[in-house]
């Protein structure tokens, strides 16, 4: 019966909310985790009362999962049971009163503008074929003049870049759309790319292929490259540029786009917009990077820090 409940929270979300289908993914993983724990105690989420999810919450706590994960699933949770409310098949929040553990706030890691530059060159370099290499430098050229979501990088639609473009239009988080500039290296990256890429597919349809609408094909399901493959990509550029993989992800280039951006005078409210943030709060994570250029701007300019 949970996993009905579940399924129909689902698709209720995906229908109602339009969300996104990672949301819907890690939803999906929570509330079977829940249901599962639930089980093994001879209950379910129709039975479930407030000190067995609390019960639940300290076991994650114990098996030493992150305060972010336990704060994401007490709100699965939470929703799972408004939905069940509306639908009839449970007459109370069991866990509304519960107090999630929050989010720990912690400094989003960045790179020097130098670690950058030797991602690039690495990548540049790295690939068996021509074709290869052009398409690693231009993901990884787009990925840092755009600060893209992993997700919405390998997924692009090779529509958003043709005709040598300034701008390309994103579809980001819930379905959201909107603009991001492109630098004159990403743009000579993605012609670069763009004629390897056509003239590949137009092989490909000699014998009778159908076209891809990805920027980025791939023979797998999804038509694209994954995130994994991504992944995967950043982790080996890392080590060809002489720096730590364990200390980069492809969120590590994001962090670093929006970083350089505001070390060098962007406007928080112009980084909420490039990053797609619904929240400017969670660009106000970036302004640490600040501390040091306002404490040098005082040491240099004011009359009484002077020797």
């Amino acid at each position: 019966m949970d996993d009905a409940h579940i399924s129909a929270f689902l698709e209720a979300q995906a229908a109602e909310l339009g969300a996104a289908h990672n949301t819907l993914l890690a939803y999906g993983r929570d509330l079977r985790d829940v249901a599962q724990w639930l089980a093994a105690k001879d209950a379910s989420f129709e039975t479930a009362q407030r000190d067995d999810i609390e019960r639940y919450l300290i076991d994650c706590e114990a098996q030493g999962l992150a305060r972010s994960t336990r704060a994401r699933r007490l709100s699965a949770i939470k929703q799972l049971y408004r939905f069940g409310f509306e639908e009839g098949w449970r007459m109370d929040n069991p866990a509304i009163q519960i107090a999630g553990p929050g989010k720990e706030k912690r400094l989003p890691r960045t790179l020097s503008i130098d670690d950058v530059e030797r991602l690039l060159q690495a990548a540049e370099s790295h690939g068996r074929t021509a074709a290869e290499r052009a398409r690693n430098y231009c993901l990884m050229q787009v990925l840092y003049a755009t600060g893209l979501r992993v997700t919405e990088l390998v997924s692009l639609p090779v529509a958003a870049v043709r005709g040598d473009p300034r701008l390309i239009l994103v579809r980001g988080k819930g379905g959201k759309e909107r603009m991001v500039p492109l630098s004159p290296p990403a743009r000579e990256a993605l012609i670069a790319w763009l004629a390897i890429r056509d003239a590949a597919e137009e092989a490909a349809r000699l014998k009778g292929k159908p076209a891809s609408a990805f920027l980025f094909p791939s023979r797998g399901k999804g038509g694209h490259l994954t995130r994994h493959w991504f992944f995967n990509l950043i982790k080996a550029l890392a080590v060809d540029a002489g720096l730590s993989p364990a200390e980069i992800t492809p969120h590590t280039l994001r962090h670093a786009f929006a970083t350089h951006l505001l070390q060098n005078g962007a406007d928080l409210r112009a980084i909420q917009t490039l990053l797609g943030h619904a929240d400017v709060a969670t660009t106000e994570n970036y302004t640490h990077v600040l501390e040091e250029r306002l404490r040098e701007l005082v040491l240099e300019h004011h009359p009484l820090a002077r020797d």
